[in-house]
Protein backbone atom coordinates (compact mmCIF):
# COMPACT_ATOMS: atom_id res chain seq x y z
CA UNK A 1 0.00 0.00 0.00
CA UNK A 2 1.27 3.40 -0.92
CA UNK A 3 1.56 6.03 1.60
CA UNK A 4 -0.58 9.14 0.74
CA UNK A 5 2.48 11.83 0.14
CA UNK A 6 3.66 9.11 -1.94
CA UNK A 7 0.51 9.49 -4.92
CA UNK A 8 0.02 13.45 -3.91
CA UNK A 9 4.17 13.65 -5.32
CA UNK A 10 3.13 11.11 -8.08
CA UNK A 11 0.09 13.54 -8.84
CA UNK A 12 1.96 16.54 -8.87
CA UNK A 13 4.57 14.87 -10.86
CA UNK A 14 2.04 13.79 -13.44
CA UNK A 15 0.22 17.53 -13.79
CA UNK A 16 3.92 18.68 -13.82
CA UNK A 17 4.74 16.12 -16.65
CA UNK A 18 1.33 17.05 -18.77
CA UNK A 19 2.06 20.80 -18.74
CA UNK A 20 5.15 20.03 -20.57
CA UNK A 21 3.60 16.97 -23.13
CA UNK A 22 0.15 18.56 -22.77
CA UNK A 23 -1.48 15.13 -22.61
CA UNK A 24 -2.95 14.51 -19.07
CA UNK A 25 -3.55 10.90 -19.48
CA UNK A 26 -0.52 10.36 -16.53
CA UNK A 27 -2.95 12.59 -14.10
CA UNK A 28 -6.51 10.96 -15.44
CA UNK A 29 -4.96 7.80 -14.50
CA UNK A 30 -4.97 8.68 -10.79
CA UNK A 31 -8.39 9.81 -10.80
CA UNK A 32 -11.67 8.02 -9.73
CA UNK A 33 -14.24 7.22 -12.29
CA UNK A 34 -16.89 8.96 -10.03
CA UNK A 35 -14.44 12.19 -9.60
CA UNK A 36 -15.63 15.58 -8.96
CA UNK A 37 -13.89 18.86 -9.01
CA UNK A 38 -14.68 22.34 -8.14
CA UNK A 39 -12.77 25.17 -9.01
CA UNK A 40 -13.67 29.20 -8.37
CA UNK A 41 -11.66 32.65 -6.95
CA UNK A 42 -14.02 35.49 -5.17
CA UNK A 43 -16.25 36.94 -8.22
CA UNK A 44 -17.52 33.30 -8.35
CA UNK A 45 -20.91 32.47 -6.52
CA UNK A 46 -21.43 29.44 -7.13
CA UNK A 47 -18.72 27.43 -8.51
CA UNK A 48 -19.29 24.53 -11.57
CA UNK A 49 -18.39 20.75 -11.08
CA UNK A 50 -16.45 19.09 -13.48
CA UNK A 51 -16.07 15.22 -13.55
CA UNK A 52 -13.68 12.40 -14.63
CA UNK A 53 -14.08 13.12 -18.38
CA UNK A 54 -13.74 17.15 -18.56
CA UNK A 55 -11.15 17.81 -20.99
CA UNK A 56 -8.19 17.99 -18.83
CA UNK A 57 -5.86 18.26 -22.10
CA UNK A 58 -7.73 21.55 -23.69
CA UNK A 59 -7.09 23.09 -20.07
CA UNK A 60 -2.83 21.50 -20.47
CA UNK A 61 -2.66 23.08 -23.77
CA UNK A 62 -3.83 26.78 -22.48
CA UNK A 63 -0.93 26.33 -20.05
CA UNK A 64 2.31 27.55 -21.09
CA UNK A 65 5.69 27.08 -18.93
CA UNK A 66 3.74 25.97 -15.53
CA UNK A 67 4.55 24.14 -12.45
CA UNK A 68 1.96 23.20 -9.51
CA UNK A 69 3.27 22.24 -6.40
CA UNK A 70 1.30 21.69 -2.99
CA UNK A 71 2.01 22.19 0.37
CA UNK A 72 -0.03 20.26 2.97
CA UNK A 73 -1.46 21.41 6.26
CA UNK A 74 -3.27 18.66 7.39
CA UNK A 75 -4.01 15.00 6.42
CA UNK A 76 -6.94 13.32 8.34
CA UNK A 77 -8.14 9.46 7.31
CA UNK A 78 -11.34 8.35 7.28
CA UNK A 79 -13.94 5.47 6.63
CA UNK A 80 -11.17 2.99 8.15
CA UNK A 81 -8.34 4.03 6.19
CA UNK A 82 -10.20 3.51 2.81
CA UNK A 83 -10.41 7.51 2.55
CA UNK A 84 -7.72 10.41 3.04
CA UNK A 85 -8.86 13.98 3.20
CA UNK A 86 -5.77 16.18 2.03
CA UNK A 87 -6.11 20.08 3.06
CA UNK A 88 -3.17 22.28 1.83
CA UNK A 89 -2.16 25.74 -0.31
CA UNK A 90 -1.61 24.83 -3.79
CA UNK A 91 0.57 26.55 -6.07
CA UNK A 92 0.83 26.99 -9.97
CA UNK A 93 3.45 28.66 -11.23
CA UNK A 94 2.39 29.99 -15.05
CA UNK A 95 4.85 32.25 -16.98
CA UNK A 96 6.51 33.34 -13.98
CA UNK A 97 3.77 33.91 -12.02
CA UNK A 98 2.33 32.39 -8.86
CA UNK A 99 -1.25 31.98 -8.15
CA UNK A 100 -1.82 30.31 -4.62
CA UNK A 101 -5.28 28.79 -4.16
CA UNK A 102 -6.29 27.00 -0.76
CA UNK A 103 -7.70 23.53 -1.15
CA UNK A 104 -8.95 20.23 -0.26
CA UNK A 105 -8.13 16.53 -2.13
CA UNK A 106 -10.73 13.41 -1.25
CA UNK A 107 -8.28 9.95 -2.28
CA UNK A 108 -10.13 6.92 -1.69
CA UNK A 109 -8.82 3.45 -2.03
CA UNK A 110 -9.73 1.57 -5.05
CA UNK A 111 -8.83 -1.61 -6.07
CA UNK A 112 -5.70 -1.21 -3.18
CA UNK A 113 -4.59 1.59 -5.41
CA UNK A 114 -5.29 5.49 -4.16
CA UNK A 115 -7.48 7.50 -6.84
CA UNK A 116 -8.61 11.21 -6.60
CA UNK A 117 -12.40 11.02 -5.73
CA UNK A 118 -13.08 15.04 -5.49
CA UNK A 119 -11.42 18.25 -5.05
CA UNK A 120 -12.13 21.57 -4.46
CA UNK A 121 -9.48 24.56 -5.63
CA UNK A 122 -10.46 27.90 -4.15
CA UNK A 123 -7.93 30.99 -6.02
CA UNK A 124 -6.91 32.97 -3.37
CA UNK A 125 -7.21 36.10 -6.04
Amino acid sequence: MEKIQEVLDEYFKAWNAGFISKNGDGIRQLMSENFVGYWAHSTIIQPDPYYYDYDLNGVLKEMDHAEKSLRILSIAERNDGNEVVVIGRETNVIGGEPYHAQCMFVWRKEEQQWKLLREYIELER
